[in-house]
């Protein structure tokens, strides 16, 4: 019996009842008994009913909340994944099967190495590592080529740890952006801050650092490093003769032979204008540099053809080496400027290595930028008189006027020495002004002697036509009030003046021809010049140029130019003076060629204006 039961029966049992009404008790007992039973099943199974409803509903919700969950993981763009702590997919969103080509069912239960090449599979298990054992977030980039045969893309990830009540890490969940728009937007905006735009290689900024770079990494491994700076020969003649943006194609065609003179290794730069420069690195022994300096020299000086013109330039090297040549970046690209200097003062199309001699040149230079003010206001300058003759007659029909500087200290300054820092200073304008002066004092005495054919010619700088002031018209004035015709002088231009000249030189040009200057066109054959640039009605006469004047002996291409550049001269109604015969030989050819006037140490030295008698007498 049921000890509920029995409980029941001892409770209502009365003992003193007997026979019928005893049994009575006991049936209304065992009736209670079972009706509490019922009713106690009854609340069980309504309990029972109302748990299963809850339960229901609660799946229900669950599923709807898992479906909502999943649709909005589906629509993120963003890639979404789920990993066990060892390593096994759980689950991922639409984003993350489009980026790699795979579906959630095929990723699930699988790890990486199941899915991925090798090498991925190892840095990217190393990634999930590093978050699984802290039980911190980590975020990383990596680029990464999902799909062959696609363009690679840069993802972000972030992986998440997550875990279970005990806070023990169970796995972890990634979400991966793809930034490759962002990064390459951030690599173009680098780009362009590190790289020239014209020529892609590296400006002078970012030189700078790689030079700072280069410098400690040299201290570390004891290997000296080279600088080189090299600036570009007669470029500004190519702009001139050519156009600015034939100039721009010659600086990327230069840019391209430097880097292909030079190993990977070593850095390549433009610093502005036609000023490149060449970092050499590691450096086991310096005849390596010379080879290399050689090199870009001979790839500088063949040929360039930009469209349909071809062009000719060299280039000037200076080197310095560290730690030699100094210690710091500062000190080694003065070094290296001061030894590309010197070359180009030597005859340009060279390269020299930095020596303590150069810095005291360095130091000379600036000395004389210092006292040419100074000379110039104390008549510390002259001016000589070089014959230009008439080759048939040998007689004196021009005289060149030519600047000269006797420094109070230093004795007589070569023209070479001055005159290009005159020109990068200013100077030369007052200069200019000074020689012309002097110039038309020799014309007036001329004409006075009698020697009314007789012409003096001076030299323009650019600077003189293209600054503020209008030395053209001071120069008309000059001549007007010194009762002198303009025909008694000659002013002699660079083709490039006159080929690029903008409205006001042109203006000023116009203006000296309308005094009776004759204009004539200096360093004529110096690799720019066409022939079909003399048509030009301002021109009356041209000067071949020295270079090719010394060379008509010995290289028959030479004097073959010389002559076809008479010829075509003559027929255009044009004079032709040839500058720089310094032999009887020279002479002879040139007069035999049609030339009509030479001018060279052989025919007259410049000589101040006391001692030109013998040339007027004669």
């Amino acid at each position: 019996m049921h000890r509920l039961l029995q409980r029941q029966l001892k409770r209502h049992l009365d003992p003193s009842l007997e026979g019928d009404a005893r049994l009575q008790v006991l049936l209304d007992a065992v009736d209670l008994y079972y009706g509490e039973v019922d009713k106690d099943r009854l609340l069980l199974e309504n309990a029972l009913q109302l748990s299963s409803q809850e339960l229901t509903e609660a799946v229900a919700v669950a599923q709807r909340d898992h479906m909502l969950l999943r649709g909005v993981m589906d629509s993120i763009p963003d890639l979404i994944f789920f990993k066990t702590a060892d390593g096994q997919f759980l689950g991922c969103n639409k984003a993350f099967e489009r980026q790699f080509g795979l579906t959630e069912s095929h990723v699930i239960g699988k790890t990486d190495f199941d899915l991925l090449a090798p090498a991925l599979a190892n840095e990217l298990a190393v990634q999930d590592h590093a978050v699984l054992s802290t039980g911190r977030e980590k975020l990383t980039e990596r680029w990464l080529t999902p799909t062959p045969g696609v363009a690679p893309v840069c993802l972000e990830i972030l992986r998440t740890p997550y875990f279970d009540p005990a806070h023990k890490v169970k796995g972890l969940i990634g979400i991966g952006r793809d930034i490759t728009e962002r990064k390459q937007s951030e690599e173009t905006i680098l780009h362009l801050a590190n790289y020239d735009s014209l020529t892609d290689l590296a400006n002078r900024r970012y030189f700078h650092e790689r030079l700072l770079q280069e410098i400690n990494i040299s201290n570390r491994t004891r290997l000296p490093i080279a600088l080189m700076l090299i600036d570009l020969d007669k470029f500004k003649q190519v702009n001139d003769v050519l156009g600015h943006d034939a100039g721009d194609m010659l600086l990327v065609e230069v840019s391209k032979r430097l880097k292909a003179s030079v190993r990977e290794t070593d850095i390549v730069a433009r610093l502005g204008g036609d000023e490149f420069t060449v970092l050499v690195t590691n450096i086991t022994n310096i005849h390596h540099v010379e080879l290399i300096a050689q090199k870009l020299i001979d790839r500088l000086a063949e040929p360039f053809q930009l469209g349909d013109q071809p062009a000719f330039i060299s280039g000037s090297i200076g080197i310095a080496t560290f730690p030699d040549n100094g210690e710091d970046a500062e000190t080694l690209t003065k070094h290296a400027d001061q030894a590309m200097y010197f070359s180009k003062s030597s005859g340009r199309n060279r390269f020299s290595f930095f020596t303590p001699a150069l810095q005291e040149s360095a130091t000379q230079r600036r000395l004389l930028l210092r006292d040419m003010p100074v000379g110039l206001q104390e008549k510390q300058f002259f001016v000589c008189f070089q014959p230009i003759i008439d080759l048939r007659s040998g007689k004196a029909v021009k005289f060149e006027a030519l600047l000269r500087w006797m420094h109070p200290e230093r004795g007589l300054i070569a023209p070479a020495d001055f005159i290009p820092l005159a020109e990068d200073s200013g100077d030369m304008v007052p200069l200019g002004e000074f020689v012309f002066r002097e110039a038309v004092a020799l014309a007036k005495r001329l004409r006075a002697l009698g020697h009314t054919d007789m012409q003096v010619c001076v030299n323009k700088s650019p600077n003189q036509f293209k600054g503020r002031v209008d030395v053209a018209a001071s120069w008309a004035k000059h001549l007007l009030d010194q009762g002198v015709s303009g025909n008694a002088m000659v002013v002699e231009i660079t083709e490039g003046l006159l080929l690029k000249s903008d409205d006001i030189t042109q203006a000023r040009l116009d203006s000296l021809r309308q005094t009776g200057m004759s204009v004539s066109l200096d360093d004529f054959g110096s690799g720019y010049s066409s022939i079909a640039h003399l048509k030009r009605k301002d021109i009356d006469s041209i000067k071949i140029d020295r270079p090719l004047v010394a060379h008509i002996e010995t290289q028959p291409e030479a004097l073959a130019l010389c002559e076809a550049m008479i010829v075509m001269a003559h027929k255009l109604g044009l004079r032709v003076v040839a500058e720089g015969i310094e032999t009887e030989g020279q002479r002879q050819l040139l007069t035999q060629a049609g030339c009509d006037y030479g001018q060279g140490y052989l025919l007259g030295k410049p000589v101040p204006v006391e001692y030109l008698e013998p040339y007027l007498r004669g």
